[in-house]
């Protein structure tokens, strides 16, 4: 199957029943994307490691996946917004001797406005954990994987990677870095035993809506958004399969495919229709 179609057939999982359990770890595991993808690892019997700002809603999780499952999970409440997180996640886990056999950088956000008027702190909050984190998180757990000749990348990018975003530019932008920075990876490290996947959703019901500030835009208002747990499984399929690139829905994809042959003035002005709000 081509790398760039659409994540829309269905896939056999990986089961991890017949060795010894492997570790995903996953950031942004308190909701949304990470939340359903932490569940969907967990059905295949992977030991787990929620990463996320929220230590309570990590705990209640990791409870009711080690129940239902009988899986170990750990959490690790830290804010990938401070500079000096990936590290202390990566010595944590060494000191814990977990090895991590799949790393899912899920974490991330946006914020809706003009960039002339966002708060500096806003604009360098999207670039640490859009950016920062997600490619350090990588350069940490790569060594590993690479030394072991085996293991799974997945970096969460969005439909928003294909092109610009008026009124939400520095996240737009940001996605737009981790896709071409996952499919560079994934040429690199092509006979290494290490496979990368940049996972695209598009507008997935979950709180990211909420705390960009769209609840009101024609995206969600008007256009709509998919349900969370089949945009789960259509990235957990494609990193699965060893796909480089999922793009989640046949919908977006064909929007995807599209941005590149309009004018680039065009799209550009699309794609602020589509984020402001409605009745604007």
């Amino acid at each position: 199957m081509n790398d760039s179609t659409p994540a829309a057939t269905p896939a056999s999982r990986t089961s991890s029943t017949t060795s010894p359990p492997q570790t995903a770890l996953i950031t942004g595991a308190s909701g949304g994307i990470g939340y359903e993808l932490a569940k969907l690892f967990a059905t295949d019997r992977y030991n787990l490691v929620l990463v996320a700002r929220s230590g309570e809603k990590l705990n209640q999780l990791a409870n009711e996946l080690q129940t239902q499952h009988g899986i170990r999970v750990s959490v690790v409440s830290v804010d990938l917004a401070e500079p000096a997180a990936p590290k202390f996640l990566f010595d944590q886990l060494r000191r814990d001797r977990v090895d991590v056999d799949v790393l899912v950088n899920n974490a991330g956000f946006g914020v809706f406005g003009e960039f002339s008027q966002m708060p500096e702190a806003e604009i360098l909050d999207q670039i640490q954990v859009n950016i920062t984190a997600l490619t350090r998180l990588t350069k940490l757990f790569l060594a590993p994987m690479i030394e072991r000749r085996a293991g799974r990348i997945m970096n969460v990018a969005s439909t928003a990677a294909f092109q610009p975003g008026p009124l939400m530019a520095v996240y737009y932008a940001s996605k737009a870095f981790v896709l071409s920075f996952s499919e560079a990876l994934a040429n690199e490290l092509r006979g290494s035993g290490v496979t990368v996947c940049c996972f695209c959703p598009g507008a997935t019901n979950t709180g990211f809506a909420k705390r960009a500030g769209l609840e009101g835009s024609r995206l969600f208002n008007q256009i709509g958004a998919t349900n969370v747990e089949a945009v789960a499984r259509d990235g957990y399929r494609g990193l699965m399969a060893g796909r480089t690139l999922v793009i989640s829905g046949m919908h977006n994809w064909l929007v995807a495919e599209s941005v590149r042959f309009a004018p680039r003035k065009l799209v550009t002005a699309v794609s602020r229709w589509i984020t402001e709000k409605a009745g604007s």
